[in-house]
């Protein structure tokens, strides 16, 4: 078996210092290699079947990841497409609950039913403002703009304590915290950031049952035999999570594809262990430089207020990293090294 590092060194050769998985992944060879040949196969006009299977087994490799059956995952573009379908299914004025500042793509489609009551708390209340009459509660796992991550049990048990449903947008933590597609009613998920795929993909895990959503951006593909759904109103949805499924984008399945089965190749707890160490050793540099970040422990993102306005300076000397809101944001993932987090303290030094 290969080891962790003769894989990443395979897969991985960037130019510069490259810390903001937060906002893209880097595409492994393998992948870099699958949407070239997915490309070619559209240029030469050949039967596209191989790229549908791509589809399945990403979306088999997804629901590896998270714990479920793969009847229970669909894929589409973005979560806010699924935020919108569990949006759509919620009845007149009824509270969805949200952390402060969380990403829009999670919390705008709450807000555009225009008859919701949608409830913004800071992060770490989150859980003890569930309330009697709360329907919802929708959060991402770890916090886009500072890596913070949410309390997931305590929110989980707190609603079901008063009966709401919770959604939880995986986007910043799948492919370096290990995800329990199970224990929540929604799950969503980006593929181009921490699971390293090309863009225009995204998952969602429904429950059993459905959960009550309507699908309401089916096409043929949501028929339960799509190529006998392609005219007309489709008779019969998919019995599957994949009801929920909009055209695929070939292309960027066939490239995640290879991303998710590289990251099932290492493993999950690998990364975590990988990711989280680079980020404590950042923290730790960040404290004898006298630079305290956002507390964020056990994430693999970290946050710096004060420094966002280096971030062009940076990039200028090769070091890629974030500026949300005036932080600076570092995202350390499985190609990055010790050498890399030491590489951008020495930069802070000046």
């Amino acid at each position: 078996m290969e080891t962790f590092e003769n894989l990443v060194r395979a897969e991985f050769a960037p130019k510069h210092t490259y810390l903001n998985t937060a906002s893209n992944g880097l595409l492994p060879a393998r992948t870099v290699t699958a949407v070239q040949q997915a490309v070619r196969m559209r240029a030469e006009g050949v039967p596209l079947g191989p790229l549908y299977e791509d589809v399945e087994a990403a979306r088999a490799c997804f629901a590896r990841l998270a714990g479920v059956p793969a009847e229970r995952v669909a894929t589409g573009a973005s979560v806010a497409e699924y935020g919108a379908l569990i949006a759509a299914s919620l009845p007149a004025g009824a509270e969805v609950l949200t952390a402060e500042a969380d990403f829009a793509s999670l919390v705008n489609p709450f807000h555009e039913r225009g008859d919701l009551k949608v409830r913004a708390v800071p992060l770490e209340r989150l859980a003890e403002s569930v309330r009697p009459g709360t329907a919802l509660v929708a959060v991402s796992s770890a916090q886009s703009a500072d890596g913070r991550l949410a309390d997931l049990p305590a929110v989980r048990e707190a609603a079901r304590r008063h009966g709401a449903r919770t959604y939880v947008d995986a986007s910043q933590s799948a492919g370096w915290l290990p995800l329990d597609g199970d224990a929540d009613d929604f799950v969503a998920a980006v593929g181009f950031k921490w699971l390293l795929g090309p863009h225009g993909a995204a998952f969602f895990v429904a429950p059993p049952d459905f959960g009550g959503l309507t699908p309401l951006l089916a096409g043929w593909v949501a028929g339960e035999v799509p190529w006998d759904s392609c005219y007309g109103p489709v008779r019969e949805h998919a019995h599957s999570a994949r009801r929920f499924d909009i055209s695929p984008s070939l292309f960027s399945h066939a490239g995640l594809r290879a991303s998710l089965e590289l990251v099932e190749e290492i493993g999950v707890d690998v990364v975590h262990a990988h990711d989280v160490g680079l980020a404590d050793r950042f923290r730790a540099g960040l404290a004898e430089l006298g630079h305290a970040p956002v507390p964020a422990p056990g994430s693999a993102i970290v946050s710096v207020p004060g420094l966002g306005h280096r971030q062009d300076e940076l990039s200028r000397a090769g070091i890629q990293v974030s500026d949300r809101a005036g932080n600076l944001r570092a995202a350390f993932h499985l190609y990055n090294t010790a050498a890399d987090v030491d590489r951008l303290l020495d930069a802070l030094k000046a």
